[in-house]
């Protein structure tokens, strides 16, 4: 969800007006999803880099996410969606840390929509942990190193019990993955979008759809068509 500051610049706004207005959005995105009959929705709220940001944003960012949560938690738990939060929770606020515990204690026996909240998130930070607690396992003899393979490693992922992403949407026109699921998008298809995320409306999230199905996905195999042309 990338664009908010720039979104707010060009109004001559500041950039926690974008922010906001970027809340509002992923309401609606979140209620697009569930009307299109999508069964998981990953949102990337605030990576594990973000901190580096001026305080004033991240205080700023902090606020909207107790607001949304405070807010629209009970409208997301009668919607039947289920919340899954990504990311480490090593050093965050307890606050914080409990809202998030909460959004997901609350709405864990829901059937809908699965909300996925990556929050304080990195990729290679969540690989990073999952390498050194299988690490720590193979250490004590609770694993061997031959028992190590793709499959148990997707298990100690942040992610694990949740499907990998068939699409990865970006707003705001830039074309990389920026530390999000990298493990998890290896086959993923990815669609960039010029406009800002305050701009992503249910338009642009049937034009990414769109694309999406335009997408011929082989997952490494060919087609008997490519087959039959090699064979020539």
């Amino acid at each position: 969800m990338d664009g908010n500051g720039r979104w707010a610049q060009q109004r001559g706004l500041a950039r926690s007006f974008g922010h906001r207005k970027g809340v509002e959005m992923v309401r609606q995105t979140v209620r697009t999803a569930g009307e299109m009959g999508i069964g998981c929705l990953t949102l990337f709220a605030f990576s594990s880099e973000n901190w580096r940001r001026p305080p004033e944003e991240v205080t700023d960012l902090m606020g909207l996410l107790k607001l949304f949560i405070r807010r629209d938690l009970a409208e997301l738990h009668r919607e039947n969606v289920r919340v899954h939060v990504v990311g480490s929770r090593k050093n965050l606020a307890p606050d914080i840390k409990g809202l998030l515990d909460e959004a997901e204690t609350r709405t864990r026996e829901n059937t809908g929509l699965n909300l996925v909240i990556a929050f304080n998130y990195g990729g290679r930070d969540e690989i990073a942990r999952a390498v050194r607690e299988i690490a720590e396992d193979v250490a004590a003899g609770r694993v061997a190193a031959d028992e190590v393979d793709d499959a148990l490693l997707g298990a100690r992922l942040d992610t694990a019990g949740l499907p990998d992403p068939d699409l990865i949407i970006r707003t705001s026109g830039e074309q990389r993955l920026s530390n999000f699921l990298l493990w998890q998008a290896a086959y993923a298809e990815l669609v960039f979008v010029p406009c800002l995320w305050p701009d992503f409306d249910r338009a642009a999230f049937e034009g990414a759809l769109a694309e999406f199905d335009r997408r011929d996905r082989r997952f490494g195999a060919v087609d008997d068509a490519d087959l039959a042309v090699g064979s020539g």
